[in-house]
């Protein structure tokens, strides 16, 4: 877990890779909630049965229950405790490079690209990494950012 502090350890920290997390397993319940909270109910990330026949021979978690899992493995890789308030700015450049097979196991990957000053304060970036247990493909790539506000 890397603690920043301030901007200057953060901007000592750009291009380093922070880590790799824990395991997470996608299971159905998951995905299943993540349909309803969404109403995204399409039958390959709901229906076990009808998914049992498709190219993935089950069913496949929804990318963007995959991004929504940054967070998650954010908090197992750093902590942002610098003093003025962070606000989540966007995401630039998501990709889904492989589906996410229900039953897989996920870990986050991070590094930190960016952190330009900006009129507010500095805008920081993280690129995040995916993976799934055993698959050399990626599920998702994506870049995140951060304004932290002075």
């Amino acid at each position: 877990m890397h603690i920043f502090n301030t901007i200057e350890e953060i901007q000592d920290a750009v291009g380093v890779e922070l880590g790799v997390t824990e395991w997470l397993e996608i299971d159905q319940a998951r995905v299943d909630a993540f349909a309803d909270v969404t109403g995204d109910h399409q039958w390959i990330h709901v229906d076990t049965h009808r998914a049992k026949n498709s190219p993935y021979g089950g069913t496949i978690a929804h990318g963007y229950l995959t991004l929504s899992l940054i967070p998650y493995f954010s908090n197992q890789l750093m902590s942002l405790r610098t003093s003025g308030p962070r606000l989540n700015y966007g995401v630039n450049k998501v990709r889904f490079p492989n589906p996410v097979k229900v039953g897989s196991k996920l870990r986050g990957r991070a590094t930190i690209i960016g952190l330009p000053q900006i009129h507010t304060g500095h805008q920081l970036t993280v690129r995040y990494t995916l993976e799934i247990e055993g698959k050399s493909k990626p599920a998702c790539v994506a870049e995140t950012v951060v304004l932290l506000l002075t």
